[in-house]
């Protein structure tokens, strides 16, 4: 049986967090569980033709690691700001363990996604969980 995303989500953005099936599934889990509450992405893989900006009072609707609509977040603020400059308490917000375990797991998901650098611009987003989508 097909997820049924609510109408009023119905034209929200859709994306999962990482570049795989696992990450994703990872990741979603522990924004379910209420450890996740941050995400980052690099500057340069948001505009046209790539992943949309996130914008403060979106919803978007989170997709697990087989595509299917899981959950709805609401964006609550956004920083830009290099990687190097990036502090340890929004890293610890986004769950994925302690600030090494962070900077070890970031630079590897930059290094396979177009590159990695301290100067390296990212958008720095808090979100909060809206709503589980039954699955």
């Amino acid at each position: 049986m097909p997820v049924v995303v609510p109408s009023s989500y119905t034209d929200a953005v859709r994306f999962s967090f990482g570049d795989s099936p696992e990450l994703a599934d990872e990741l979603l889990a522990l924004v379910l569980a209420g450890a996740k509450t941050a995400t980052c992405g690099a500057v340069r893989d948001y505009g046209p033709g790539k992943e949309a900006m996130p914008e403060v009072g979106r919803r978007d609707v989170v997709l697990d690691g087989a595509g299917k609509p899981a959950a709805v977040i609401e964006t609550v603020s956004l920083d830009v700001r290099r990687f190097a400059d990036v502090p340890e308490a929004f890293a610890l917000c986004e769950g994925e363990g302690d600030f090494a375990a962070w900077r070890a797991g970031h630079v590897a998901y930059f290094e396979r996604n177009g590159g990695w650098s301290e100067d390296l611009e990212l958008v720095c987003e808090r979100f909060k969980l809206v709503e589980v989508l039954p699955r």
